[in-house]
């Protein structure tokens, strides 16, 4: 039986290969809370604290606060906290991979059983910097979110209580607010959270001395992540990597080699709290980081959500399978080459910066050693459609006059995917004898609009304001587009079908 990875694993039964910490980083101060327990936060902002406070830079750990109830954080405990990481990729034209022991984390609390010892933490003179990652939904306002409650509703909700709490314990000391960092991918997620926060903040009838103090003094930042996280491998999988390592982890994460975290910031006090920078290139603070987000939304994201629906339908289970596959390849690359490339350079990005980008995705994409699987891309799939494909859809008409026909091939493939039926623990659909699981908060929707609106669902779906903030039956050409491809050989993807033109 194998010995679980903790602070009390036997000296010597870790392969001196992996990069482990110093019993020194357990005694450094907490110096952040983090807001979600998810492999993309463990995998790259904790990755950076982690890699920093061994170099002994930034030398502080980080609080997380399980936002949902969905699992536990009796793995942390177990673990106390620790996590291995492996990275993997190529970089520069070489193949690279190590393991680390990440012990960037101090302690998991719940937001709905640990609220007061979460509060607690906003007494801690050390504390500096709130990272999120709540998904592109949890920077949301609930107007009716009362931050007194145990916990508050929303994410913001509770972000502001905890700002609360660390107002009056500090009797509003200008030197005691919060660098704040979100990072869901939406644009300019620091100024809209700012933005709920101060409106959450009226509703609730806070002080204007508060009010006041949350404005001067507390920094929030517009950030952007880039990494591909698969995340804990399967079954078999695992049980390889848990012999090579000779312990067990329940909190494993693979990842890739490549990473970014660009933070929008000129202000010499977030750049000196923000000492972690030092360590790696991945990190970039700049004035303004509105290149990366395009170039990395709409060349990465927005084709992950393009071809996601297409792969999985197809029988293609992994990024790496699709780039291995001639037909798939040539999709993925025309889809960036001849729509998003076209729709996004300007004064801002040049063409050979875009192409530069695509380039460098491709690599990441041909990744072999990531098992990116094509149905967790798929996780709320149609709110990122909306945020990442949406706006490449309309200015592509808007400049071009026509229909990207690609961009219909991946929405007419994201109606099929949603077509489902209520299942144990949410909603399934099906291709052929397969069944696969929709994790979106809009799967209701959609299976609704396939019941009721059968023979027009193209033009049920796409009219949805609910879905969309618009009616995409508005964009010339658009419906018809998408419906031929929905209808084309009753949508059976096969290479005989899907690549042919409409």
């Amino acid at each position: 039986m194998q010995n679980i990875l903790s602070r009390s694993i036997p000296e010597g039964s870790i392969p001196e290969r992996i990069e482990v910490p110093g019993k020194e980083i357990f005694e450094l101060p907490e110096k952040v809370l983090q807001f979600g327990t998810g492999v993309l936060l463990r995998a790259l902002p904790d990755y950076y604290i982690d890699k920093a406070n061994k170099r002994g830079i930034f030398n502080g750990r980080v609080v997380v606060v399980k936002t949902t109830d969905l699992g536990s954080t009796e793995s942390f405990q177990r673990q106390d906290s620790l996590y291995t990481q492996k990275l993997m990729g190529i970089e520069h034209g070489i193949h690279v991979e190590k393991t680390i022991i990440n012990a960037s984390i101090s302690r998991v609390l719940s937001a709905s059983k640990d609220w007061e010892a979460v509060l607690a933490c906003a007494e801690n003179p050390a504390m500096e910097l709130v990272i999120s990652n709540t998904t592109e939904i949890g920077l949301v306002l609930d107007a009716e979110d009362k931050i007194l409650n145990s916990p508050p509703k929303s994410f913001p909700g509770k972000l502001l209580a905890f700002l609360y709490r660390r107002y009056h314990f500090f009797q509003g000391n200008s030197h005691k607010g919060m660098i704040i960092i979100p990072t869901e991918l939406i644009p300019e997620n620091g100024k809209k959270l700012r933005e709920i926060i101060l409106t959450l903040a009226q509703l609730n009838q806070m002080e204007d001395d508060f009010i006041n103090w949350l404005i001067a003094h507390n920094h929030f930042c517009d950030s952007l992540v880039d990494r591909i996280v698969p995340g804990k491998p399967d079954g078999q999988h695992m049980a390889e990597e848990e012999q090579l390592l000779g312990y067990r982890d329940e909190l494993f994460v693979v990842s890739e080699v490549y990473g970014l975290w660009a933070i929008a910031a000129d202000l010499a006090i977030v750049k000196d709290i923000l000492s972690f920078s030092q360590i790696d290139n991945g990190v970039i603070i700049a004035p303004d980081i509105r290149k990366f987000r395009e170039l990395k939304l709409r060349l990465l994201n927005a084709t992950h959500s393009l071809v996601c629906g297409i792969a999985v339908l197809s029988g293609i289970e992994t990024v790496k399978d699709a780039m291995e596959n001639e037909d798939m390849r040539k999709l993925i690359q025309d889809i960036m080459n001849q729509e998003i490339i076209p729709s996004i350079i300007g004064d801002d990005i040049s063409l050979q910066e875009a192409n530069e980008f695509a380039n460098q995705v491709l690599d990441r994409f041909r990744n072999p050693y990531i098992e990116h699987k094509w149905i967790n891309i798929t996780l709320q799939y149609s709110s990122k459609l909306k945020t990442r494909v949406v706006p490449v859809l309309q200015e592509y008409i808007l400049r071009f006059n026509e229909v990207p026909n690609l961009i219909a091939r991946g929405f007419a493939a994201h109606i099929q995917f949603m077509k489902s039926a209520p299942a144990t623990n949410g909603y399934t659909g099906k291709q052929e004898s397969v069944e696969y699981p929709i994790n979106d908060d809009n799967a209701a929707i959609y299976a609704t609009h396939w019941k009721d609106n059968s023979n027009g669902i193209v033009k049920a779906i796409l009219g949805d304001l609910a879905l969309w903030g618009s009616d995409l039956n508005e964009l010339p050409g658009f419906t018809d587009k998408v419906n031929n491809w929905l209808n084309k050989s009753n949508f059976k993807l096969t290479p005989n079908n899907l690549f042919q033109n409409s």
